[in-house]
């Protein structure tokens, strides 16, 4: 006689597992594809949804009278008029200008804050004779030194550039000083105990360290660079964005001044995203593992 015949509870067993499988019932396709679809549209929801919703709203209300729609016009009369600009290249000047104006700036803001910033976080001594003064500039608004720079630069493209490189300097000198000094200093040592020099350390321990700090003054200086571009076009410019922005409201072409601030706003965002991107190639160690 075999084990199963002569055992009472597997015979037990047995008889309950071919009840609930007679009782059971399989999952159905349709069972399973919310959860699937949850799974994919869930994330989209939670970050996009209050801007979808906020979108939406504006459409709505400006379309249904709720607002005056001569001062907040309908999202899609301002598309229209991003697009009709674009297509007729009256916006495409404005672009290329706005944008050779902010990215001289931001390369020169990058090519003296990142170098110094390092520098600084390097050398204790330096920093300590240095950092009262930088506070003093940082604290003192580029807006407010603006008049100061057409006087000594005059009104053309020089005072322009040099007012949004100087806003966009600090946060990537800050940031880059922040970054080295908040290396690991066990790193540093064990360098040292396995013979690494001061240029090997720097080289392979503290720059590497340092870059996700930097590129959160990239980003931040990025961002302020489009701010300061909108301020110093408005005044004594005939070409840019911003003095679209500025043109459009003094001939209220409320449409076309919603469309050049539309246009910021995707630019600021191409901007991030780009850099974001870099520091994702460059600094893949440093991003968290699933």
């Amino acid at each position: 006689m075999s084990f199963e015949n002569t055992n009472p509870f597997f015979s037990a067993g047995l008889g309950l597992t071919r009840r609930v499988s007679r009782t059971a019932k399989p999952l159905s396709t349709a069972a399973v594809i919310p959860a699937r679809s949850n799974g994919l549209f869930g994330p989209l929801v939670a970050r996009y949804g209050v801007v979808v919703a906020f979108l939406a709203l504006w459409q709505l209300s400006s379309t249904l009278g709720w607002v005056n729609p001569a001062v907040f016009p309908p999202l899609s009369v301002i598309v229209n008029a991003l697009w009709d600009g674009l297509a007729s290249g009256a916006l495409l000047d404005d672009i290329a200008i706005s944008l050779q104006r902010s990215g001289i700036a931001f390369a020169a803001a990058v090519a003296v804050g990142i170098p110094l910033g390092l520098f600084m976080g390097q050398v204790r001594l330096v920093e300590q004779a240095l950092d009262p003064i930088l506070q003093l500039f940082r604290q003192t608004s580029a807006l407010a030194l603006y008049p100061v720079f057409i006087l000594l630069l005059g009104l053309g493209e020089t005072s322009k550039v040099f007012v949004i490189f100087w806003a966009t300097l600090f946060p990537i000198l800050l940031s880059t000083i922040a970054g080295v000094k908040e290396v690991d200093k066990k790193l540093i040592e064990m360098a040292r105990t396995y013979g690494a020099g001061p240029l090997s350390i720097f080289r392979r321990v503290v720059l590497p360290a340092s870059v996700p700090a930097i590129f959160v003054g990239l980003r931040l200086s990025a961002t302020t660079a489009l701010l300061l571009l909108i301020a110093a076009e408005m005044i004594g410019a005939n070409k840019g964005i911003g003095f679209q922005v500025m043109n459009a409201q003094y001939n209220f072409q409320i449409p076309l001044m919603f469309a050049a601030i539309l246009l910021l706003a995707l630019l600021g965002l191409a901007a991030n995203a780009l850099l974001v991107l870099l520091q994702r190639n460059l600094c893949r160690w440093s991003q968290p593992t699933d």
